[in-house]
């Protein structure tokens, strides 16, 4: 196995990864703020943080992960009011909408997910301990942090605060990149909003120190690694330094790694452009579950993500490849024995396709190896040189990478139909002809598994076919 090197984002190198007990590895993970359904741009971050944890449970390390959910803010009480509802009231629909959609790419459970609601003391006695280390004044019933205190604000995100003037002050929980200001730890309760009374006096927590308090108490004062959009960088994950290490005088988070941007089709996703699209979006659409995950792991973290439909197309056939490849390997009978030769490329497969995740999680790389596999075998069962004796190290192979990219089981009717989604309304003519077109390709080269399971797959979106005498295939809509 490779040594695992990972990109820090504090020091922007990249850096041969050393938890700070051996063995085990302490993870934050910036969750959604669910003011809101999740936008793909954000599961792009979602899917990378749960190759990195699976990658990691793969070389051994026990992993004690914590992802959050930012369940108050200035959106989540805006909107919360405008609703008539209290603020559990108003986020526990997306909160729910968010488990279902991890449940569906297969993002598996972090060892704690938590909500910034649930621990509001824990954020109070941070803030008392920045008090005490006079980290913090009050102003209008609001205590801010006074960033002049901490000589290091900056390391992260790289700017320069030299000039920065003394007490001015930001109050909204976003604000402009490079805008380097005294920011809240603790906001005074408007005419009509919710608040908490605390030893601090009434009011609710800024989003900053939300990360800082729940992080420290389940993992320590210093984390192993910290993950998020890059578009956190600043302020949020700058901000957790200065709280963080302001209280503690110790080091927060040791590996900072950031997922790049997701583009639609060249452009800047937002709704006005009418390019803003929920995973719901997509599953309405009739893209799969699985799909989605793999165009979303397919390229490297640190790499700007094109999210198109061609992409996403492009995506559902490597699926499709790799599950019709597994069924090969288990239904197609072959000669006994084995191949001393094949055997060892499938050991070379395992070895690129570990370097490629060891480098920085080089998703690319790691798939890479996965298809050059692929490719070469399939030659081999074509030109009769497969062995049954080769099955048994194929198959392990492909079980050891579907437990980093969790694609292989064909599930994806079954989720959809949980999430009220998979009907035959969601699948237009085009995508029925070219699955029929599909179906009757493997037909003609006598892959029945092929045929059988696209079969299956249109019974499952509600389409009926019928076979012809002339050859040709009629379908319709249940």
């Amino acid at each position: 196995m490779h040594e695992i090197r990972l990109r820090n984002t504090l020091s922007n190198k990249l850096e041969t990864f050393v938890p700070l007990v051996p063995g085990e590895v302490k993870m934050y993970t910036c969750g959604p703020t669910v003011y809101d359904y999740a936008h793909i741009g954000n599961y792009r971050t979602f899917v990378f943080q749960d190759v990195l944890r699976r990658f990691l449970k793969s070389r051994g390390f026990k992993l004690t992960h914590v992802m959050n959910l930012t369940d108050v803010d200035d959106r989540i009480i805006a909107n919360a009011a405008a609703a008539g509802l209290s603020i559990r009231e108003y986020t526990e629909k997306y909160a729910q909408a968010f488990f279902e959609d991890c449940k569906a790419l297969n993002i598996e459970t972090p060892e704690f997910w938590i909500r910034a609601t649930d621990h509001i003391p824990d954020m109070v006695k941070l803030i008392e301990r920045l008090r005490d280390k006079t980290y913090t004044y009050a102003s209008d019933g609001s205590i801010y942090y006074r960033i002049a205190k901490f000589p290091d604000y900056g390391k992260l995100a790289k700017l320069d605060v030299a000039g920065i003037q003394a007490g001015a002050r930001v109050d909204v929980d976003r604000y402009e990149k490079e805008s380097a200001r005294d920011f809240a730890l603790w906001k005074a309760p408007k005419e009509g909003e919710y608040f908490w009374e605390t030893e601090i006096g009434p009011g609710r927590p800024g989003w900053h120190i939300e990360c800082s308090a729940m992080a420290m108490k389940y993992l320590g004062e210093t984390l192993d690694i910290h993950t998020g959009g890059v578009d956190l960088t600043f302020p949020h994950h700058e901000n957790e330094i200065a709280q963080s290490e302001g209280a503690t005088g110790k080091q927060f988070v040791r590996y900072w790694l950031h997922a790049e941007h997701l583009l639609v089709e060249g452009e800047k996703m937002s709704k006005s452009l009418g390019n803003f699209f929920t995973l719901r979006d997509l599953f309405a659409k009739g893209y799969k579950p699985s799909a989605v995950r793999f165009a979303l792991a397919s390229v490297p973290y640190r790499k700007q993500f094109n999210f198109t439909f061609e992409g996403l197309q492009q995506a559902a056939s490597a699926v499709e490849r790799l599950r019709n490849f597994s069924d090969r390997l288990k239904q197609q009978k072959f000669p006994a024995a084995n191949q001393a030769e094949f055997a060892g490329r499938v050991a070379k497969a395992m070895e690129d396709f570990d370097a490629g995740l060891s480098d920085d999680l080089n998703t690319a790389q790691a798939l890479a190896a996965v298809f050059d596999l692929v490719r070469e075998t399939n030659i081999a069962m074509d030109k009769g040189e497969f062995r049954q004796g080769d099955a048994a190290a194929v198959s392990d192979f492909l079980a050891a990478i579907d437990r980093i990219f969790a694609v292989m089981v064909d599930d994806d009717a079954e989720k959809l139909k949980l999430l009220g989604y998979g009907a035959s309304a969601d699948a237009s003519d085009a995508e029925i002809e070219k699955l029929v077109s599909d179906r009757q390709a493997a037909r003609q080269r006598r892959d029945f598994a092929t045929s059988d399971r696209v079969r299956r797959e249109l019974a499952d979106r509600g389409i009926m076919i019928e076979d012809m005498k002339d050859g040709s295939v009629r379908w319709k809509r249940k």
